[in-house]
Parts: C-alpha cells; sequence; structure tokens
C-alpha cells in the first residue's frame, strides 16, 4: 500500500508485476463473497488498487493504448487518432465520448483488470456494504480516478457505473455520511461522471437534489467542506448547463437562495466555493425561460 503511493515509477513497475492486480482483485472478491467486506486486508487492497488507478490513461504505453482504443470500424484514414493523449481537439474528444470501447475481456490479467466492468461492480458493491471509511473512499478514488480523462476509457467506465451497474444510489448514499473526506471524494466522482453529456439526465433525476441538499447556507469554514462545496456547484453546473429541466429541478429543491448565499461571501470574496457558486449563477441565468420563476 505505501508503494502504491511511490510515484509514476513505483505505479509502473507494480502494474507490470505479473499476477498482483489479479491476485488483490481475487483476494477482494472472496472477501466480498464471505460477507466480510470490512477486513484491514481488503482496505489494504482497495487502497492499492485506488493508488494504480491514478493517472491511469496517461501512463498507459502509448503502443498498448492504441491497441484499446484504435476505433475497429468506420475509421477514415484521414482521421489521425494516435490514441488519447496530447493535444486533442475538441470535436474529437466528443466524438470519443459516443465511443464504445472494444468488446470487454471476459477474463482480464493485470492491467487490463482495472477498468473492467467487473472491478467497478466490485467498487461499487464495497461502497455499499462497507462501513470502513478508508475502504468506502478508496473505493469511490478509483472510479473518481478513472472517470477523470477525456478519452474513451473514462467515459465508458462512467457509462458501466451509472447505467450497466447502476452505481448512483450507493454513491448517492455516500454524500450523507459524516466523515467529510468520503463525502468529498464521492462529489467529486459525480462531478467527472456529470461532464459525459448522455448521462446527465439520469444523473439529476437521481441525485440532484440530494447535491442540493448538501449544500451549506454560506460558505463553511473549513478547506475540505470549502472544496466540497465548490465540487457540488461544478457538477450542479454541469447537470443544469445545457438543460432547462434540470435546472428547474435545481429551483424546486430550493437551491436557488443557497448558491447565491454561497457566492456572496463577504469574508472572502475569491474562495473557491464561491466562484463555484457564482460560475454556477451566471449559468442559471442563460435559461431565459425560467427567469420570471428565479424572480419569484
Amino acid at each position: 500500500r505505501n508503494m502504491s503511493s511511490a510515484g509514476p515509477e513505483g505505479r509502473k513497475k507494480m502494474r507490470e508485476c505479473e499476477g498482483l492486480i489479479d491476485s488483490l482483485v481475487y483476494y477482494i472478491q472472496g472477501a466480498i463473497a464471505d460477507h466480510e467486506p470490512n477486513d484491514k486486508a481488503t482496505e489494504n487492497c482497495v487502497c492499492i488498487l485506488h493508488n494504480l488507478s491514478y493517472q491511469l490513461e496517461i501512463e498507459l504505453p502509448e503502443s498498448y493504448a492504441q491497441s484499446i482504443y484504435m476505433q475497429r470500424r468506420n475509421i477514415s484514414s484521414n482521421d489521425k487518432t494516435p490514441g488519447c493523449f496530447g493535444t486533442r481537439s475538441r470535436k474529437v474528444k466528443e466524438k470519443q465520448q459516443d465511443t464504445p470501447l472494444p468488446e470487454e475481456k471476459s477474463n482480464p490479467k493485470g492491467v487490463e483488470s482495472l477498468w473492467h466492468s467487473t472491478l467497478i461492480r466490485i467498487y461499487l458493491s464495497l461502497i455499499a456494504k462497507s462501513t470502513r471509511n478508508y475502504t468506502q473512499e478508496a473505493s469511490l478514488g478509483a472510479l473518481q480516478n478513472l472517470t477523470a480523462g477525456t478519452g474513451p476509457m473514462p467515459f465508458a467506465v462512467a457509462r458501466t457505473v451509472v447505467q450497466k451497474a447502476n452505481g448512483l444510489p450507493s454513491i448517492r448514499a455516500m454524500l450523507h455520511v459524516s466523515q467529510p473526506a468520503v463525502k468529498k471524494t464521492a462529489v467529486s466522482l459525480l462531478r467527472n461522471l456529470s461532464r459525459n453529456t448522455s448521462l446527465q439526465n439520469d444523473i439529476a433525476r437521481e441525485v440532484l437534489p440530494d447535491l442540493v441538499s448538501i449544500l451549506p447556507e454560506c460558505v463553511p469554514g473549513s478547506d475540505i467542506a470549502c472544496e466540497t462545496t465548490a465540487s457540488v456547484c461544478y457538477t450542479l453546473f454541469n447537470l443544469t448547463q445545457s438543460s432547462s429541466h434540470n435546472a428547474r429541478l435545481l429551483l424546486s429543491a430550493h437551491g436557488l437562495p443557497k448558491v447565491i448565499a454561497i457566492s456572496m461571501n463577504d469574508s472572502n470574496m475569491f474562495s473557491k466555493a464561491s466562484r463555484a457558486a457564482s460560475v454556477l449563477l451566471y449559468s442559471l441565468w442563460s435559461h431565459t425561460d425560467l427567469h420570471s420563476a428565479y424572480k419569484k
């Protein structure tokens, strides 16, 4: 667990170590099957996998990434797509968002396991069943890492979490835990998921009222609570930016007074939370059909 947080070279060596990732996954599967999701060894295994999933898309060897991401069909000879690294145009990123990964291997090995749907479901199961804060946080954090990029892998993982594995109820429950770090990581994961336009309505329907409910009445005092509040605002921004319906949901959940109060923080007008709330307000005002409702 300590070695897995030793930086890019350490992660690379551990990902390449034959049988290591498979063994960690095997152990966690056994713990879940035996209804023992709270033991210390499971926590350690999940924390290692969390660390090994950090910057995974960026750190994969480019030749390996090409074999994963190369579009098998309808690939134009003019369309140069050397993987999902380096400078990418917005148009290509948007195209990738709708490009599914090649067929999943039924028996993944090594690094392939890190973004496979089997492990995604394991993380979601631990989030739901474990009562250890570190295990919950590491499971959420691994999913946050896997959904952080702009290539096909993060969007495929996001679709698996939201649509295939029905993960939103488990994540939503983590918004209401008392442990600040777990709540912060859950919100950060939702922020990543909400960038995927095809999932925004599902996410809004499932968790938008909960996101509004955990917004404070003003900018919170602690740094971690301030960061969580900023992430909530940016998630709401993603969900409402292109949807008047979702903006109305925010209004119905009595979110507007909270967002206004957070944006008008006098003590530190440049706080992350205040800036994020201001960005959200600016976006909400772009829905001109809601102006009269806002004024009421």
